[in-house]
């Protein structure tokens, strides 16, 4: 029920922001979306629970999950990995950056969001987190690209002040995973191109057809990638990770990329 009841409550704010941007009918829109998402999802779910997401030279299984119809967006390839990288991770101090996770599993880590208010969230910016401890875990899922960017007044800089503090989160030893759509912020992308956002591990995973698959690739293919075209929402992601004792993304695929 409680996924039910978040659901809802994402569609009136879905329905809300559409008849701002469009109008009636671009929430109507959206409504008939969401009705025709809930139908076809019984259908698909059984065919693409076949599928592998292959990353890092493994075979994941795609996370199929009606909030924020994940099961046909990013959301899909980027909980798997943010669930992976928390089940072959040696258990501790963790925190996530933004509140993602919480919308789709139960969880007990740490949550820092400046903006969504939620038992067990910290309402503070990351750039002005100072925590007494550091970390040996840190997740971010879909959260840096706001930074700086969908904030006002802009300030196309704090990303990447944003990424040194979660950086510096982390312990001596420990790891970090971020994902993150490209296309999104146009100065995230060229930070991440340019090197100023510089993971010691960082790759791709490039949106390939309609019906939601994807491929890692490499960072390069995906310069200049759009969001919402030529499918809709993301169509490329950054993944960031370091690796830490726990090694966790080291592996590369038989190709070599």
């Amino acid at each position: 029920m409680t996924s039910v009841y978040r659901e809802a409550k994402r569609l009136v704010g879905s329905v809300r922001f559409h008849v701002g941007e469009q109008g009636v009918a671009g929430a109507v829109a959206e409504v008939a979306d969401v009705a025709r998402s809930y139908a076809l999802y019984p259908f698909l779910h059984r065919r693409w629970e076949r599928e592998p997401l292959r990353f890092r030279g493994l075979d994941l299984r795609y996370t199929r999950h009606h909030y924020n119809r994940a099961w046909r967006n990013e959301r899909s390839v980027e909980l798997t990995l943010a669930l992976d990288f928390l089940a072959q991770t040696p258990p501790g101090r963790t925190i996530e950056i933004g509140n993602v996770l919480s919308h789709y599993v139960p969880v007990s880590h740490d949550i820092l969001d400046k903006y969504e208010v939620s038992p067990g969230v910290m309402n503070v910016d990351i750039v002005d987190y100072r925590p007494d401890e550091k970390y040996a875990r840190v997740v971010s899922v879909s959260t840096l690209e706001h930074v700086g960017w969908d904030e006002r007044p802009r300030e196309p800089d704090k990303v990447v002040r944003a990424y040194r503090a979660i950086r510096d989160l982390v312990c001596d030893g420990g790891s970090i995973l971020l994902t993150c759509p490209l296309g999104q912020n146009p100065h995230l992308d060229e930070y991440i191109h340019s090197g100023a956002i510089d993971f010691p591990i960082q790759t791709a995973i490039k949106r390939i057809s309609r019906d939601n698959r994807w491929l890692e690739v490499p960072l390069s293919e995906v310069h200049g990638a759009r969001y919402g075209a030529p499918y809709r929402n993301a169509n490329a992601l950054f993944v960031g990770i370091v690796p830490g004792h726990a090694g966790w993304g080291v592996t590369v695929p038989a190709t070599g990329r």
